[in-house]
């Protein structure tokens, strides 16, 4: 069965681009349930802008070579043509030492060295896909959450007895953590409680009673160590609104039919 187009036929410049080539390409634009559209329609700006960027190398006769990106994986000629065209075209603005040092000062907390915790913890283990016994490992970590708010000192008697995982045997106590070293959930969680709290958080591998023994909040850095940071950061979005730009106006000197390129613009 023929899948029946969602947009309207898609010219750039007077060429069309396949509504099966649109198809194809929808698949890797995700979208809500429901709403295959919006995929659709992402779908078409990728291939019309890559049209538009085409078209412009070929009026620069621009004939780049391919590059090998990994080990027996190789640009095609098209991909080559449109790094070589930005990379003739576009000129992203630079960043002067004194504008990254004014980001660098006006927000500290984000240029910290990783905090470190001291922690322990009770599991229940639950598959997120598993609601029965994810909705039972919450209802019995909040069973036996009062009694250690109550009574701290049973915490190690009952991750003995109830925690699925390894540090049962040393009463659910985790040793010194650092970023990295627990699933992002779990780090979340121990940010924002209080030394000597105990409370309920879930993770991808189920529920777990936590408690904070210790943190050590890691020193802000010095400029000098985040500059490079700032710069590689800084210069990824330069180059992502100089071509943004230059995209922009190539469609407004061209012919898009079928599909707005403004918002991506």
């Amino acid at each position: 069965m023929e899948m029946k187009p969602l947009l309207p036929p898609v010219t750039v410049n007077g060429v069309s681009i396949d509504p099966a080539l649109i198809a194809a390409e929808a698949q890797n634009h995700p979208a809500p349930k429901g709403k295959p559209g919006l995929a659709w329609k992402a779908a078409a700006r990728a291939l019309a802008i890559r049209e538009l960027l085409l078209q412009e190398a070929r009026r620069r006769d621009i004939r780049a070579a391919p590059q090998e990106l990994s080990p027996g994986q190789w640009e095609t000629e098209d991909e080559a043509m449109i790094r070589d065209l930005l990379d003739e075209a576009i000129t992203p603005e630079p960043a002067s030492e004194s504008d990254l040092r004014a980001i660098y000062l006006a927000h500290p907390d984000r240029f910290r060295a990783p905090s470190l915790y001291e922690a322990a913890h009770i599991l229940f283990a639950a598959a997120p896909e598993d609601r029965s016994t994810r909705d039972a490992a919450k209802a019995r970590a909040k069973e036996i959450l009062p009694e250690l708010v109550q009574n701290p000192r049973r915490f190690a008697d009952l991750a003995i007895e109830h925690s699925a995982c390894s540090s049962k045997t040393s009463g659910g106590v985790l040793g010194q953590l650092s970023s990295g070293d627990t699933v992002p959930e779990f780090e979340a969680a121990l940010a924002g409680m209080d030394e000597g709290e105990i409370t309920i958080a879930e993770t991808r591998y189920g529920v777990h009673v936590i408690r904070l023994d210790a943190r050590a909040k890691g020193d802000v850095l010095p400029f000098e160590a985040v500059l490079p940071y700032l710069q590689e950061a800084h210069d990824k979005a330069a180059w992502a609104r100089a071509s943004r730009i230059f995209i922009a106006k190539l469609a407004s000197s061209g012919q898009i039919v079928g599909i707005d390129l403004a918002p991506e613009a």
